[in-house]
């Protein structure tokens, strides 16, 4: 899979470089703004490294920032994954049906995280993407979630643009 991406550019900054998406979007300054690139075959990998507020306690990151890097990190493999499935001119746009995080042990807040994503299966609209993050060379949580392509009208349908 080609990456869709302007040398050096990750898939957020260089299709969506507007998004105020707290997960993923290049134009939230507050925001994690992960950055994800081709793996070379049909998912996405970004390396993302914390700041000491994302912690639920000293040394470990909280829960929820991990299943927001998961959520957005897979959104955006169901969305380049019917890229160019489809041979768009941009990226779909596509939201979150369903996701599920398995939290494993600990996840350290000095490590730098590599998150890898995976399509499982696609159908139409609707895209199954499995992902998971490692620190440190361990799988500390993982996701398996459905993403759908939205059409026009849909709140989120003109988001990345």
């Amino acid at each position: 899979m080609s990456t869709g991406t302007a040398e050096g550019k990750s898939v957020q900054e260089t299709h969506a470089p507007s998004s105020i998406c707290f997960g993923c979007g290049p134009a939230n300054e507050k925001g994690l703004r992960i950055r994800s690139f081709s793996d070379g075959e049909s998912g996405l990998v970004c390396e993302w490294k914390a700041d000491s507020h994302h912690e639920a306690f000293p040394g470990m990151l909280n829960g929820g920032i991990l299943g927001a890097l998961l959520d957005c990190h897979s959104n955006w493999t169901a969305a380049m994954h019917i890229f160019h499935r489809d041979g768009l001119d941009v990226p779909a746009c596509t939201v979150t049906a369903d996701f599920h995080v398995r939290l494993l042990r600990p996840t350290p807040s000095d490590a730098t995280l590599t998150l890898r994503s995976e399509v499982e299966h696609s159908e139409g609209s609707k895209v199954r993407v499995k992902a998971t993050i490692e620190a440190a060379g361990k799988t500390t949580a993982t996701c398996e979630g459905t993403f759908v392509a939205v059409k026009e009208g849909h709140p989120a349908f003109h988001r990345w643009s």
